[in-house]
């Protein structure tokens, strides 16, 4: 079957095109519009080419660059399935990464975007190549809702990281030592927006009981205690210059008020999340710990189960796989975790994996034994094990659609 290797180089404006053949003869290249139009011209000189070279199958391939060739790879599809059996196309969505190691294997290529999409088509040419696209609209639709959910996530920590810096300008003895159990709770916010070290220091203790008492809402069970440690601290506490209080106050102010817009953000996006869940069957949100939302992350960047040879295969997805280093009668025993792979899937999988072992005793005792194997790093390493240990139980899951049964009612 002769066959054409059709490689995209993706950009905002426009798309370079280079069309090659089995022999790695170029045939054409040029470029066209990132728009309709464009797409309609590529497909017409696509059918063009392979009439005039008698080719009845195609490889496609483009760079998963942002979102500036998604319309391309699905109208493409959508549009050359009419001109199947006679001429047959697959279309590959690949990894930049893996485009740019094998462009390595040329010492002498120059960067521009003619010759990466030669390097596209070659890379078709010689295969190895992912699984081909298919259709998975109602997964990327819910991608949408859980990779904006990662980002906000990701911003949220990030701000509060940067909120907390903020508060040791203020207030270094409530960073460094907090008696309350949450410095996001209601509170402890109350503490840093409304009242100064030096206040603190020099109210009496009945009024700083009956502050607390009020921001708490009575919940304290000692805020006698709490009261005193507070004056504690914050008699130990560096001051301020006044130059620096209004600007502090105001960035903690509006820090706050992004990270509280974003949290409210998030739960609108899980309220959706939950009501696309509803129309998805799925055997994943039978584990105790997984919800609705984490679920939905998982299935979202798994799409169709099929498309794994084994759980291997989805973990290696995930990025939750270690290199190996052996040389001979050598193999190293520490060995870093691959940084490749879904950081999307791996995100919800060590999420997951959080709230399983809280729930399951299976995952609690694995969690455990891992953490007391190290001493640094423990909740990480033990966590991304766990995470690891989970692909096993999604993937038997979602391919045998198989309700889980928890360790405490297997014998029963």
């Amino acid at each position: 079957m002769s066959q054409m290797l059709v490689g995209i180089d993706v950009s905002l404006n426009s798309h370079h095109v280079q069309f090659m053949i089995e022999d790695g003869t170029s045939i054409a290249s040029f470029a066209v519009s990132n728009d309709q139009i464009g797409a309609d011209t590529l497909i017409k000189k696509i059918l063009e080419t392979c009439e005039k070279h008698a080719l009845n199958s195609m490889k496609i391939g483009m760079e998963a660059t942002s979102n500036l060739g998604w319309h391309l790879a699905h109208y493409l599809r959508d549009q050359l399935q009419g001109y199947e059996p006679n001429i047959q196309s697959h279309i590959y969505v690949l990894n930049a990464r893996m485009i740019a190691r094998f462009k390595k294997g040329y010492d002498s290529l120059v960067k521009n975007d003619r010759i990466d999409a030669w390097v596209i088509a070659d890379h078709l040419r010689f295969g190895r190549l992912p699984n081909e696209m298919k259709e998975s609209i109602h997964y990327e639709a819910l991608q949408r809702l859980t990779r904006t959910r990662f980002h906000l996530m990701k911003n949220t920590a990030r701000d509060k990281t940067y909120f907390l810096n903020q508060v040791f300008l203020k207030f270094s003895g409530l960073r460094q030592d907090n008696p309350f159990s949450n410095i996001f709770g209601t509170t402890c916010i109350a503490v840093i927006q409304e009242l100064e070290p030096e206040q603190i220091a020099e109210m009496s203790i009945e009024q700083l009981i009956d502050f607390l008492r009020e921001k708490g809402k009575n919940r304290f069970e000692n805020p006698e205690e709490i009261a005193k440690y507070l004056q504690k601290i914050a008699r130990s506490s560096y001051r301020l210059n006044k130059a620096m209080a209004d600007p502090v106050n105001i960035s903690l102010s509006v820090t706050l008020s992004v990270i509280k817009h974003m949290e409210t953000e998030v739960k609108r996006l899980d309220k959706e999340i939950d009501r696309l869940m509803k129309g998805i069957p799925n055997t994943l949100i039978s584990i105790k710990g997984i919800g609705p939302v984490f679920a939905a992350g998982l299935i979202a960047e798994i799409g169709d189960i099929k498309r794994f040879k084994n759980q291997h295969a989805l973990a290696k997805y995930a990025g939750l796989v270690w290199n190996q280093h052996q040389s001979g009668e050598f193999e190293a025993d520490e060995t870093k975790r691959m940084l490749t792979g879904n950081k999307y899937l791996r995100y919800y999988l060590v999420q997951a994996a959080d709230n399983i072992r809280k729930h399951d005793s299976e995952y609690r005792d694995f969690y455990q034994k891992k953490y007391k194997e190290v001493t640094k790093h423990q909740h990480k390493r033990a966590l991304v094990l766990t995470a690891r240990k989970l692909v096993r139980l999604v993937f038997a899951l979602l391919k045998t659609n198989q309700l889980y049964t928890p360790p405490e009612r297997r014998d029963q």
